[in-house]
């Protein structure tokens, strides 16, 4: 099984890459809040936590937000002590930040394998860390009330795998906009503008009717507090072309 990540990883990109990063629009949000330098826990397990904790304040239910988390568990033998953590979470207290940490370590078993897993009773966030997680889960929510709202999360692309890519899943849709959320500390790179490409021609050929609608491709980053978007239409269509066909495999 291939994902999508997988695959842009493989991708040989040409000079600059397919989509260049530097031909998306750069909106800075500024909240005047400086995070703190350090973090003791992988950024991988924070930007789950982000991305999580945000679908969940927002309303999508815990079960549905944390579906990957529950399936890793289930696969460990861990599934009792998952929804321990789950039935922690309440909102942006300390406790919840802590538990939704912990419980992402699970989605590692799901997406990489039992071999890439690591107990998720050793993950602990220090102070630094949840009040980041708490920060820039309330800049995403922020977020949302100027760009969205947000019309589907957390989706995956039925109808749309191909022989060379068999799996992944996408962050969120608004009306028009198709976003990705990272938490790095740089500005995205051609992998990522890539991934966000390969996803949206991935939704045009899926069951998703919401991707006929799609005009933007788009990146917020709330550790940066900055917003990327692209014109789809600025995208020249033999890059579309070589994309589909070379890379996804249509």
């Amino acid at each position: 099984m291939v994902s999508v990540m997988g695959r842009v990883t493989k991708t040989k990109q040409p000079r600059g890459g397919y989509i260049k990063p530097k031909d998306f629009n750069v909106i800075e949000l500024n909240d005047g809040i400086d995070l703190y330098g350090e973090e003791n826990i992988h950024s991988t397990l924070i930007g789950l936590a982000v991305d999580y904790l945000t679908r969940f304040t927002m309303g999508t239910s815990l079960e549905k937000t944390f579906k990957i988390s529950l399936r890793g568990a289930s696969i460990v033998n861990e599934s009792d002590y998952a929804e321990e953590l789950l039935n922690g979470i309440s909102g942006l207290d300390d406790n919840s930040i802590e538990n939704a940490c912990k419980l992402v370590g699970f989605d590692t078993a799901f997406r990489a394998g039992i071999a890439g897993y690591k107990p998720v009773h050793t993950i602990q966030p220090d102070c630094s860390t949840i009040s980041n997680i708490r920060t820039m889960v309330e800049r995403s929510r922020t977020f949302n009330d100027n760009y969205g709202p947000i019309v589907k999360d957390g989706f995956t692309f039925e109808g749309g795998y191909t022989q060379l890519i068999s799996s992944g899943d996408g962050d969120f849709l608004t009306e028009t906009t198709l976003w990705d959320f990272k938490v790095s500390k740089k500005d995205p790179t051609n992998k990522n503008t890539l991934q966000l490409l390969i996803y949206y021609l991935m939704g045009l050929h899926s069951i998703h009717e919401n991707f006929q609608e799609i005009e933007k491709l788009g990146v917020f980053n709330p550790r940066l507090n900055k917003v990327y978007l692209l014109d789809i239409n600025d995208i020249p269509s033999e890059i579309i072309s070589e994309v589909s066909s070379k890379v996804i495999g249509y």
